[in-house]
Formats: structure tokens, sequence, C-alpha cells
């Protein structure tokens, strides 16, 4: 008997760790979807892989980037496996060249957090 309540209580445990990292991935793809949602909405038009004035990838920021890093690093933001957290974060709330700063009323801490979540998910 208590063999089969060693088991049960084994498998209730097992079940409860698998659940809880089901819980754990699902929120942090939810994060990373809404990351990708303020990043769309806030920082495309300008970082994107769209068309710009002068064709594909000249979107002022892109186009930036690609004068920047002269084909080290990718231009587009989300092409990106070296970006910092605490660099997006500062570049985002700060500004940086001609990028202007963005305020907590138009980007909030939480919405920068799962952006900056979305952008450094690949990162080395």
């Amino acid at each position: 008997m208590k063999r089969s309540i060693s088991i049960a209580g084994t498998l209730a445990v097992i079940t409860g760790v698998v659940g809880a990292a089901t819980l754990a991935a699902a929120a942090d793809e939810a994060k990373l979807q809404h990351g990708k949602e303020v990043y769309e909405y806030w920082c495309t038009s300008c970082h994107g892989k769209g068309l710009g004035l002068f064709g594909p990838g000249t979107l002022p920021g892109t186009m930036a980037l690609a004068l920047k890093y002269k084909g080290a690093e990718p231009p587009v933001l989300e092409d990106r496996i070296d970006l910092d957290p605490q660099f997006v974060n500062t570049v985002v709330r700060h500004g940086i060249q001609a990028m202007p700063p963005f305020r907590k009323t138009e980007i909030t801490d939480a919405e920068l957090e799962d952006m900056t979540a979305y952008l450094t998910r690949t990162a080395r």
C-alpha cells in the first residue's frame, strides 16, 4: 500500500511540475507576443523590413543601422542576436541620435519589458 501511495504522490508532483512548466511557457509566449505587438505598433515604421522611400530596407532606422554597422550586424532589430536588454531600455526611454525618446505614457514600463524580451529573445 505504501508503494502505491508513493507512486501516486510522485505522479502528482510530476504532474504539478509539468503543469507549472506549461503555464510558465504559455506566460512567456504571451509576453513575447505582446512584446512583438508593441514593437510592431511603435517601432516598425522606422526599424522594420518594410518598403522605405528608396525601396526595401530603407526605412529611416533600418537604413541608419545599415550604414552604422556596414553589414557587421543586421540592420533590422528583429534579426539581431546581440541586443542587450539594458541598452534597448535606455535607447527607448532616452532616444539616440535622430530617434526620439518614448515616455511612459506612450510605452509603459510593462510594455517596454515585454518588447525588450521580444527583441532580446535570440540574444547570445
